[in-house]
């Protein structure tokens, strides 16, 4: 279990660093959904060739990547636009806001209902929520509009984890994982070309762009992520995701010189706090 929970960890700070490259990027923001996740999806499909010649599956279990690939590019396309709308810190929060939803998704799809340590760790989380967003919304009204494109994000987001919990039974996770990368680039390929020419010169920085987010926040993040919802509780994993903002939030204070609200410090002490909390049910039957 603690290697799972090393895994999880590696998954947020990789994942944390999406919404900086995001940022960086001047790349069309559909555009941009559609070659991060083809860039993961080409540089997945030598394992799951490997992979599928020794397990292969019925048609039935690739349709199960087409819903989760479905939700994953309406959470692309708009987190990439709400996060050029609202400070780094918030967006990535925000977005990672999944412990507030994630019972009901796993209730309905799952049975699954929460343990003590979940409930006090998800309160916690919460009111760091309450810290950091309270201070948003006097800030800007702009800021505003951005945070309720990233809330409605996050609802995809937490229906897409808790569908790669439901489809936990690919014998190996790049069986579920790279037909959902190919349908979700090719979806959001497809509905970039209503807003821009795909076949045009791109800059040396946003081709490394490009490739990092293909990579770096998709190959490892959500990758590990998935596996993660694969061997632990569901609402572990959204509680433990949510460091997403603090890494993203000292990193863009690193590189763009964002400096954080006060609210940004008691609001990563409460959900470092949450996290250890739920760690704690790590034993428990998965």
């Amino acid at each position: 279990m603690f290697l799972h929970l090393g895994l999880l960890l590696l998954s947020v700070l990789a994942t944390s660093t999406a919404v900086i490259m995001i940022k960086a990027s001047a790349v069309q923001p559909v555009l941009l959904a559609a070659l991060r996740l083809l860039v993961a999806a080409v540089a997945l499909t030598p394992i799951f060739i490997r992979d599928y010649r020794r397990h292969p599956y019925m048609t039935g279990h690739l349709r199960a990547s087409l819903l989760p690939g479905l939700i994953l590019g309406i959470h692309f396309i708009s987190w990439i636009v709400g996060a050029r709308m609202t400070p780094t810190a918030n967006a990535s929060l925000i977005v990672n806001l999944v412990p507030v939803v994630m019972p009901f998704f796993l209730a309905v799809l799952l049975q699954e209902r929460l343990t003590r340590n979940e409930f006090l760790a998800t309160g916690l989380a919460l009111c760091g929520v309450v810290f950091l967003t309270a201070a948003d919304f006097n800030l800007s009204a702009t800021y505003f509009v951005g945070d309720m494109i990233c809330f409605i994000s996050m609802l995809f987001y937490a229906f897409y984890m808790a569908l790669g919990r439901k489809n936990r039974h690919f014998a190996t996770i790049w069986l579920y994982l790279v037909p959902l990368y190919y349908f979700a680039g090719i979806l959001c390929f497809v509905i970039s070309l209503f807003f821009v020419n795909p076949l045009q010169p791109y800059s040396t920085q946003d081709v490394v762009l490009i490739l990092g987010l293909g990579i770096v926040p998709t190959v490892i993040g959500h990758s590990l992520l998935n596996y993660a919802m694969k061997h632990l509780r569901g609402q572990q994993v959204s509680i433990i995701n949510m460091g997403q903002f603090v890494f993203a939030g000292l990193m863009a204070y690193a590189l763009f010189g964002e400096v954080p609200d006060w609210t940004f410090y008691p609001a990563s002490l409460l959900l470092l706090v949450s996290a250890w909390i739920t760690a704690r049910d790590t034993g428990r039957q998965t």
